[in-house]
C-alpha cells in the first residue's frame, strides 16, 4: 500500500470519544491500526461519538490530526404549509401566507394579520346577527 507521507488539505474521519480528555479519531491513511488522539478546534462531548468530523493535520503529518469541526446536516426550514386533520377541525399553519383560490375568489391571509376577501360577489348570509367589528368600518 502506497500511503502519503504529508497530507494535503481536508479529510474526513470519526470521533470516537476520549481517552484522557483528548479526542480519539480514526480517518483513511492513518498510520496506525487503532484511533489516535487529535487536537480540535471546536467543543465536541461524549455525545458527538460516531460523528464524521473534517480534519486538517498540523504541518501535514498523518499522526497529527486537528479537528476543524464536526459534519452537520443542513438546517431546512420546512416552507411547506402544515396540515392538521383530527376528524372535527383542519388546521393550516404556514410561515408567511396563506392563499384560497378558485377562479375569480381569493382569500388571502398574511402574518401580519391582513386577511383580504377578493370575488365578483360576496353574500354574507346569517340566520342569527350578522355582526361587523373593527377598529373603524369603511363602507364604500
Amino acid at each position: 500500500m502506497n500511503v502519503r507521507e504529508n497530507v494535503d488539505g481536508v479529510v474526513i474521519g470519526m470521533f470516537l470519544g476520549f481517552r484522557g480528555g483528548a479526542p480519539l479519531v480514526v480517518f483513511p491513511s492513518n498510520p496506525h491500526d487503532h484511533a489516535i488522539p487529535a487536537r480540535s478546534l471546536c467543543a465536541l462531548t461524549a455525545d458527538d461519538a460516531g460523528s464524521e468530523i473534517a480534519l486538517l493535520f498540523e504541518d501535514g503529518a498523518r499522526d497529527r490530526p486537528l479537528i476543524i469541526g464536526r459534519i452537520v446536516e443542513p438546517v431546512r426550514q420546512n416552507t411547506a404549509p402544515q396540515v392538521i386533520h383530527d376528524g372535527k377541525t383542519v388546521r393550516i399553519n404556514a410561515q408567511e401566507r396563506i392563499e384560497l383560490r378558485v377562479g375569480k375568489a381569493a382569500i388571502v391571509m398574511e402574518k401580519d394579520g391582513h386577511i383580504t376577501i377578493r370575488g365578483t360577489h360576496l353574500v354574507s348570509h346569517a340566520s342569527g346577527s350578522n355582526h361587523i367589528r373593527g377598529g373603524s368600518v369603511n363602507l364604500n
